[in-house]
């Protein structure tokens, strides 16, 4: 099975996204991982690190729609979905749909909203459909949610439980540059916005492409008992309260494949595995005593996992 135009969509992007974002490869690849296999992200970190800047140049490289979404407490459901409103002049009601009607959706610190709200969303996020009024309308395809919440700020907030983290693929920090990149984001943006200047490079048909390739790299049988190893031992952990679901597993077993397409591969290897277990797994376990850099210390829980569970041997992977 050819790859190559994963690969090559995958190079094109970062190529032109890099013409906006300084750095943040991996933050990228991340983000297209996502897409490829209809998973979403969370984004979890202080304002101003390029969140919303980042999901821009995305949609516009990968020539979809884009919506950003302000989450606050009076935030109503309908105000995501969109609402049947009476139209006088036609004398019948007409639908005026929800910024959710976009290929890509930034939800603005979403701990903001309240519980009903967030419901709401994750519900979209999973069935990739909205019911409203007795009528079903689908979402537009490829449909990437990027949720963001400040880990700094608890005031006012509606922290997300466990089950509803559990919807997201990914949950990841964008960090702090270091100062040569620093340096390279004020010479950037110092006449103009470089996100005016770029164009997409990649159409949606590819993306669907992508959808429906990946999902065929293939994966041996060994990798499959590698990954339920490691799901396993994380419900074992002395650390941990509650270990990951089988939606987590599933999860990482889509991730590895999406990877393993980005590189060109037609097959996953246990590095693939290894390198997405913790941005997959971290946010899913829950540790028995809480501190406040939780997502370090699952991290750490994870990396932990990872060194004790055997990995398989290259030899007993059989032929490609």
């Amino acid at each position: 099975m050819d790859l190559t135009p994963i690969r090559d969509m995958a190079e094109a992007i970062r190529a032109n996204v890099a013409r906006v974002i300084v750095g943040k490869e991996t933050m990228i690849d991340r983000l297209l991982i996502a897409i490829i296999t209809s998973g979403h992200v969370l984004l979890e970190d202080v304002p101003g690190t390029g969140k919303t800047l980042t999901a821009k140049a995305l949609a516009v490289s990968l020539d979809c729609t884009f919506k950003r979404i302000q989450f606050t407490p009076d935030l109503l459901p309908s105000d995501l979905t969109g609402i049947h409103f009476f139209n006088q002049k036609l004398g019948e009601f007409e639908f005026r749909p929800g910024p959710l009607f976009a290929n890509i959706v930034l939800a603005d610190e979403i701990n903001r909203a309240t519980p009903r709200t967030q419901s709401s969303l994750l519900e979209c996020m999973e069935e990739r459909q909205l019911s409203i009024d007795g009528h079903t309308h689908a979402l537009e395809r490829p449909f990437l949610v990027i949720a963001t919440q400040n880990p700094v700020e608890n005031q006012g907030t509606f922290p997300l439980p466990e089950a509803q983290l559990d919807r997201f693929l990914f949950k990841l920090r964008m960090g702090y540059p270091d100062s040569k990149e620093a340096l390279h984001i004020l010479k950037r943006f110092m006449d103009a916005s470089p996100l005016e200047e770029i164009s997409p490079v990649v159409g949606r048909e590819a993306i669907l492409e992508a959808q429906r390739l990946y999902a065929k790299v293939a994966v041996h049988d060994d990798l499959l008992r590698y990954i339920v190893g490691i799901v396993e031992r994380t419900r074992s952990h002395v650390d941990v309260h509650v270990g990951v679901s089988p939606r987590g597993s599933q999860a990482l077993l889509k991730a590895a494949q999406a990877y393993a397409a980005l590189q060109g591969r037609a097959y996953v290897v246990p590095d693939d595995i290894k390198t997405m277990a913790p941005d997959v797994l971290a946010h899913r376990i829950v540790l028995r005593s809480a501190t406040r850099s939780k997502q370090e210390a699952a991290e750490a829980v994870i990396r932990q996992v990872l060194d004790e569970v055997p990995v398989p041997a290259e030899e007993t992977l059989g032929a490609r």
